[in-house]
């Protein structure tokens, strides 16, 4: 399964034209695709009507969405928090803690345009998609 993160989807969906949103595109027919809960409330927020936003939900809804959250996954990203912090990176957003954690604990790929994902492949064995 490969995790398509808000960074890709925001490009794809306006219409941007970057690596990423051109992989995503030609991925869609062929490849198993989802994103979390964390993302689909991420892409939503981003939206000014509720006309669109209901319409783009249902949109998403064709791809699997995995409900994020709870006891375990909270105590892994805190960890992996620490663990990050331990060799000088801090992590700048929460939530890119609980999806690369979310996508490193169920062995997910992870489709992004974020910078604050690097330090999750190169130290802690996130699984990422390069186009």
């Amino acid at each position: 399964m490969i995790i398509v993160d808000t960074t890709v989807w925001i490009d794809y969906i306006g219409g941007r034209e970057t690596p990423h949103a051109a992989w995503l595109d030609a991925a869609i027919p062929v490849r198993r695709l989802g994103l979390t809960d964390l993302i689909l409330c991420e892409i939503l927020q981003g939206v000014r009507g509720e006309a669109q936003a209901r319409r783009l939900a249902r949109e998403m809804a064709r791809f699997e969405i995995f409900a994020t959250g709870g006891t375990e996954l909270a105590v892994a990203a805190a960890a992996n928090y620490r663990a990050l912090r331990s060799r000088g990176v801090t992590v700048r957003k929460t939530i890119d803690c609980l999806i690369a954690t979310f996508c490193i604990l169920d062995g997910h790929f992870l489709l992004h345009g974020d910078r604050d994902y690097d330090p999750f492949e190169k130290l802690l064995g996130l699984q990422v998609v390069h186009p």
